[in-house]
């Protein structure tokens, strides 16, 4: 150690290198930090992923302890250095970007040399003395980065999702709570951007509300127990080369019993070990929801136009001034960004898409077969879909949705004075006669309601209930 610029000298296969002493990671991290600077996203960005590592890192770790392979000393280290990354505790020490070569070799040693210089400092020994406390040897027995890597990735996006589901939750609370609030809004629908028929605001927010709630059950549902079965003790390709029979068997429920998840082992490693057919059912998932959001906020855009010239059907709670040359203009600027988080999610699954497929395509001409180099990209652009969705959302929720106003008056002036309540009264009139008085109030400008009243084709009795929101909105009883 040289004490006088408070370096380390560590050596690796490509010969020795100076790291920072007061790092907790080596000499292959510090290789990778300098080589890989492409998206400016750190792993110290997704601590639940951080956290998954130590996990796994724990359970294998124990499992080796249990066939006698760690001795007691090194076992307890791992095991302090793990909780600590558990906690939360030296997150800036991962400072790899998310997009790097190596299908993830970066991210496996940055969590051994971590866990192993923690350990060496609770063990009483100097970061860097590995002689004691190996990051291979020690924290990497028995595994591989390519069961390691795509293990810990299942595990985040598990946990991930349930981070997620609270924001989607209180969404969807807050659709239904307007859909409660709006229940006797009457207002036109329409489609094609024409009039069509009379509904409730209401009926609209519940809408939301509904199609929303698929989402999240079809996500709970499906996901929880896909990413549940992983690869662990697949080593490099599935065939469990430098472990022990009982290995794997003692590892994966020792995780299980670590992340309290009902996890399993694949019944098939080497294709555990290569598919990611997982990963892109979950971002399909989340392009879904994305696509359903974006339309959502599409629509409280055009109904909240104006306020004079638009639609003005609704009230966005104004956050910003949306002019810098008109005084008076305010932008619907949240479902703006709703809009944006939404198209850089459905892009996040055309570039995976994109990215499987031309990994297949190279696979079959350039022979990587059993393993897939681009599980960075992968787990990037999960973990930042995942993300990004989850704080859209709770902006939405909490700067739009909760406090929308109905303009009840507007809706009720545009029904009264639109085609569409035409539908209403056809089966009493018949369809000429709602088309010739349609097309009179076209011509002069008058109201339906008021042609059909000056005219004594329905008596106001019988208008007044045809026109009742209840009957308007659905079928008669």
């Amino acid at each position: 150690m040289n004490t006088e610029i408070k370096t380390r000298t560590e050596k690796d296969l490509l010969g020795f290198k100076e790291v920072p002493f007061h790092c907790y990671y080596g000499v292959q991290t510090l290789r990778a930090f300098e080589s890989f600077n492409l998206t400016q996203r750190r792993l110290s960005d997704f601590p639940i992923f951080i956290q998954s590592l130590a996990m796994i890192k724990m359970a294998c770790a124990e499992s080796n302890f249990s066939l006698g392979k760690l001795r007691n000393a090194k076992f307890e280290a791992i095991q302090y250095a793990c909780k600590q990354l558990m906690s939360g505790l030296y997150r800036d020490q991962f400072p790899i970007d998310m997009m790097q070569g190596g299908a993830g070799t970066s991210i496996n040693m940055n969590a051994n040399q971590v866990t192993a210089n923690i350990g060496l400092e609770h063990m009483g020994y100097l970061k860097g003395e590995y002689q004691y406390q190996h990051p291979n040897n020690d924290g990497n027995m028995s595994q591989s980065t390519n069961d390691v890597y795509p293990s810990a990735i299942k595990l985040a996006l598990n946990l991930s999702l349930e981070k997620l589901y609270v924001p989607f939750q209180n969404l969807i609370h807050s659709f239904q709570a307007k859909s409660d609030e709006f229940s006797e809004v009457l207002k036109m629908c329409r489609t094609q951007l024409q009039d069509a028929v009379p509904m409730t605001l209401g009926q609209e927010f519940g809408a939301f509300a509904h199609t929303s709630q698929k989402d999240l059950n079809k996500i709970k549902q499906i996901m929880p127990d896909t990413l549940s079965v992983i690869n662990l003790g697949s080593t490099t390709i599935g065939t469990g080369i430098n472990t022990e029979v009982q290995y794997r068997i003692n590892a994966v429920p020792a995780l299980a019993k670590i992340t309290g998840k009902s996890i399993s082992s694949s019944p098939d490693l080497i294709e555990a070990t290569s598919d990611m057919g997982d990963f892109v059912l979950l971002l399909g998932f989340l392009k879904r929801t994305a696509t359903k959001l974006s339309k959502m906020s599409n629509d409280l855009r055009l109904l909240s136009s104006g306020p004079r010239a638009g639609l003005g059907e609704i009230q966005l709670e104004p956050r910003q001034p949306g002019s810098s040359i008109m005084p008076c203009k305010v932008n619907p600027v949240i479902p703006e960004a709703m809009n944006l988080s939404c198209f850089q999610v459905v892009a996040n699954d055309l570039a995976l898409t994109l990215t499987l497929t031309l990994t297949l395509t190279l696979a079959a001409e350039a022979g990587q077969l059993q393993l897939n180099t681009m599980e960075p990209l992968i787990a990037f652009k999960l973990f930042e879909s995942i993300d990004l969705l989850g704080k859209a959302m709770r902006m939405l929720e909490q700067k739009c949705i909760r406090n929308i106003q109905a303009k009840s008056e507007n809706c009720q002036y545009l029904v009264d004075n639109s085609f569409g309540i035409d539908n209403v009264l056809n089966p009493y009139l018949g369809y000429e006669t709602t088309t010739k008085i349609a097309k009179q109030a076209n011509e002069t400008g008058q109201s339906v309601l008021a042609l059909i009243k000056a005219e004594k084709l329905l008596s106001d009795e019988v208008l007044s209930n045809l026109l009742s929101v209840k009957n308007m909105v659905q079928p008669m009883h």
